[in-house]
């Protein structure tokens, strides 16, 4: 039988795709992610498919190309509703790549509306009045001002996106939202009528999420972070069950591989060093000296991480390899050698560091960073994963299959998890009823 495929998913980073699929798992549907576009029809029996591009900073045109290609795979097994999903703190180079992907999409779609939110109310991200919010201050106090590939200086998200099309962009406010499905359609034919074919809409809560899925029902194209997708199962007749999140049962060495340096990676790294936890710190300048100095920087993390996970008093010990640093400490490196140089050489290391560590037998992995999970997930062959339980709103726990055996992994946005993250999703991957 031809699987179903209700909703088709092209997000723009590996964590982010994850953390969609996350969001659609618990919300009731059977969810795979895929590692770039398949090549291959589908034939898992599922309800989703959430395809994970790595298109956040790449040129312009090469988003563009991806993403339209993700969507003519997706439209080819059938998929009801497309899902272009980005970031919850909405970063993008100055170009975009949000607008221009969005409008591509409408182009290829031929539809002439769809909605943009990254609001995520569990992750503390609301958009207020077109402006975006993390916790109790705007965008541009989060500490996002400082990202070394997308810094955000502007709150404003009507102002941002408008400044990435050529489409007319504008706002379905929270008084709309509050009133429901019927206010909300009003306001989509109000904005038509006046030449706009994006909007912004404002969300403070879950159940702004929750009122706006019914009215995003019959439209094509979606574009979001991925706190819309909680009211979409419900359009579909779906509910949540215990069975969707299942995964195999844990086995094998655990490791830790931090490449983010946002504040909440910061304290993440911070916590596992106070547990007395065996870490392992990369020094950034050092990869940048020339290969020979990162080959070797690569196999002496390596042969600590040997020594720490095969001594018998570190029987099932999670290790900690990271290249996290300060603000301060990421832009003295880049302004010596380039912000697109040092991010390639880092994120070649730690993606090395995750080849020789599966090698090493760890089979369960944790990998911080949207770049770094990237990188990691190609170097390491996985072109699929099953999604599993959440750890923290956004992070799952997810598993691939490989010629190595099974891994279980978690692919962690910079910025999402609590500070006891690392330790936790261990714990929890422990006490989880397995398939």
């Amino acid at each position: 039988m031809t699987p179903r495929l209700l909703l088709g998913c092209i997000a723009d980073d590996f964590t982010g795709a994850t953390d969609l699929a996350n969001n659609l798992v618990r919300a009731g549907m059977r969810a795979i992610q895929t590692i770039g576009i398949p090549t291959e029809p589908l034939t898992a029996d599922v309800e989703v498919v959430v395809i994970a591009l790595k298109s956040r900073t790449i040129p312009v045109a090469d988003a563009v190309a991806q993403s339209v290609a993700a969507l003519h795979w997706l439209q080819a097994q059938g998929a009801q509703q497309i899902y272009f999903k980005y970031c919850s703190t909405f970063d993008s180079t100055r170009e975009g790549n949000i607008g221009p992907v969005t409008e591509a999409l409408m182009q290829a779609m031929g539809t002439d509306f769809t909605i943009a939110t990254p609001a995520f109310p569990d992750n503390g991200r609301t958009v207020f009045k077109g402006h975006l919010f993390v916790g109790d201050v705007l965008l541009n106090e989060s500490g996002m001002q400082h990202h070394p590939l997308t810094p955000m200086t502007d709150p404003n998200l009507v102002r941002v996106m408008q400044s990435q099309c050529v489409s007319a962009v504008g706002l379905i406010d929270f008084k709309t939202v509050a009133q429901g499905e019927t206010a909300i359609r009003a306001r989509i034919e109000a904005l038509k009528s006046l030449g706009c074919r994006i909007a912004v809409v404002d969300a403070l809560s879950n159940d702004d999420l929750l009122r706006l899925g019914p009215a995003l029902r019959d439209m094509p194209l979606l574009t979001a972070g991925s706190g819309v997708a909680i009211g979409l199962p419900a359009n579909f007749g779906l509910q949540p069950t215990p069975t969707t999140s299942a995964l195999p049962r844990a086995q094998g060495m655990q490791a830790v591989i931090a490449g983010s340096c946002s504040a909440a990676t910061q304290k993440q790294v911070a916590h596992f060093k106070a547990q007395g936890l065996p870490t392992l710190a990369l020094d950034p300048s050092r990869l940048m000296q020339d290969d020979a100095a990162l080959t070797r920087a690569v196999t002496e993390a390596l042969a600590w991480a040997k020594s720490q996970l095969t001594h018998p008093a570190n029987s099932q010990t999670p290790v900690l390899i990271y290249s996290t640093a300060s603000p301060e400490t990421v832009k003295a490196t880049q302004a010596q050698y380039g912000v697109q140089v040092v991010g390639d050489r880092v994120e070649h290391a730690l993606a090395s560091i995750a080849q020789g560590l599966r090698q090493l037998g760890v089979a369960q992995l944790i990998v911080a960073g949207g770049e770094t999970s990237g990188a990691c997930v190609q170097a390491l062959g996985i072109r699929q994963l099953q999604i599993g339980m959440q750890i923290d709103p956004g992070v799952p726990w997810c598993f691939a299959h490989s010629d190595a055996g099974g891994l279980h992994i978690t692919l962690k946005s910079g910025n999402f998890g609590s500070e006891d993250f690392f330790t936790k999703a261990f714990h929890q991957l422990a006490t989880a009823v397995p398939l």
